[in-house]
């Protein structure tokens, strides 16, 4: 069943999103585009942050462990400071990589 909640999930995310572009086309700059953009924008940094706080929580249906959490709380501390995507990339690497080998998980 999870699968069939999923592919559910995406359908109706894609629907969404379609209709919300459509919107936009359709209406240009009326005041039902200007509500809808008001809309969109939290919700997609909504949807962001909660698919980023499962991947970085669980990994299936287990706690990811403390280094995750760290490499990805370091990473977040990095972008903040606007440091380039590939530093915030090895930042993240380098924090949880260390705090495996010495043996937090």
């Amino acid at each position: 069943m999870p699968d069939i909640d999923l592919a559910l999930a995406i359908a109706v995310l894609a629907v969404g999103t379609y209709a919300i572009r459509l919107g936009g086309v359709t209406f240009g700059g009326s005041s039902l585009a200007a509500r809808l953009q008001q809309w969109s924008d939290p919700a997609v940094v909504t949807l962001l942050a909660s698919v980023t706080a499962a991947a970085t929580i669980y990994e299936g249906q287990e706690f990811a462990g403390w280094a995750r959490l760290a490499g990805v709380a370091a990473a977040a501390s990095s972008a903040a400071a606007r440091a380039p995507l590939v530093v915030v990339v090895i930042v993240a690497g380098a924090v949880t990589a260390g705090l495996r080998a010495v043996g937090v998980h």
